[in-house]
């Protein structure tokens, strides 16, 4: 295997864009690795270099001294051995036209983003592929059920490092592994991809039950059936049935739909509670990555001609073509069938 990485570039200082800093920085720390975190914002940039605390997204999470930050994105992809990418799935593609004529050569590239690209379909991974011209075997991605305010509480948790390269995913893991992150490796990277991008769909349908004051019965059948959407796209596009029932594939739905740390759940319970899409955006202060992606997981699903039933419910009523009062009438008003049947 590759020695460990001499430095470490995190494009993104969100919640996870962080987080992930701090987990990389915590494993690294004997191999004296440097992991720089690239911020839109000047200010925060400073605060997570000189406090080293990024209470926006974190609160008075403390963050290891190996971790600094910049807004000058030359100054920290520059030397980089692995670049992460944890920026908003539909800013990605104008995000990497800006950034790549700054991408280290050779470097390997993990997105933490989990979502699929409005009017292509196209899952991070392809974007990046397509925009950087970068080889797919040195592209990864970390998913799984990985509540960034958890994490950086250092409570214990396991997640999935996908790769098509399996010496790439140990290596990646490998770097990520302090006592309190376990990563798992796996070669589905379009399964792992495809769990941690409809989960968020999913996860806005169960908020939109909480929000509308429904039992846990309704949300169980929720969050089972959602799985079985999920697994059916995650096959059609080439994903690896044993990887839905994994970590990145149940465990990540478990855990978005059930955690009131979750920005989707949270924003399904407003839609719930009867704001509007409008409103719900004003009140979230980071990106509910299902509301974004949701058209888009449909429209995939349409043309892999795969029923997804709960998704179609959550797009209506995003575009205003369905009310939240009427969603579970039309999800528990389908014809009967057997429940192994497709839909």
């Amino acid at each position: 295997m590759r020695p460990a990485p001499r430095k470490i570039a995190v494009l993104g200082a969100g919640s996870w864009g962080t987080t992930f800093a701090k987990v990389l920085a915590d494993s690294c720390t004997e191999a004296g690795t440097a992991v720089q975190v690239w911020a839109r914002r000047p200010e925060v940039a400073e605060e997570i270099t000189t406090r080293h605390t990024n209470t926006t997204y974190l609160k008075d999470t403390r963050l290891p001294e190996n971790i600094t930050a910049s807004s000058d994105a030359a100054a920290v992809l520059a030397d980089a051995d692995l670049v992460v990418l944890a920026v908003p799935a539909q800013q990605a593609r104008r995000q990497l036209r800006d950034i790549r004529h700054l991408m280290p050569a050779g470097a390997v590239i993990v997105s933490l983003m989990k979502g699929l690209e409005r009017d292509t379909d196209a899952r991070m991974t392809e974007v990046i592929a397509e925009e950087l011209a970068w080889p797919r075997d040195a592209i990864a991605v970390v998913s799984g059920p990985n509540l960034a305010m958890e994490i950086a509480r250092e409570e214990p948790t396991a997640s999935v490092v996908a790769c098509p390269n399996e010496d790439t995913a140990a290596w990646i893991a490998n770097a990520c592994s302090p006592e309190y992150f376990r990563p798992y490796t796996n070669t589905d990277l379009v399964g792992v991809e495809i769990g941690g991008i409809v989960k968020n769909v999913i996860a806005l349908a169960v908020g939109i039950c909480d929000g509308r004051g429904m039992g846990d019965n309704t949300k169980a059948s929720v969050i089972t059936r959602g799985l079985a959407e999920t697994t059916r796209l995650a096959l059609a596009v080439g994903g690896k049935l044993e990887t839905m029932s994994g970590l990145a594939g149940l465990g990540d739905l478990v855990a978005t739909c059930s955690s009131p740390l979750s920005r989707n759940r949270t924003a399904g319970r407003h839609l719930g509670n009867g704001l509007s899409l409008e409103e719900v955006n004003e009140a979230m202060t980071q990106t509910a990555e299902g509301i974004k992606s949701a058209r888009a997981v449909l429209d995939r699903a349409r043309s892999a001609e795969v029923e997804m039933p709960i998704t179609e419910a959550v797009v209506m009523v995003l575009e205003g073509k369905l009310t939240v009062s009427d969603m579970a009438e039309r999800l528990l008003g389908r014809e009967l069938k057997s429940e192994g049947e497709a839909s």
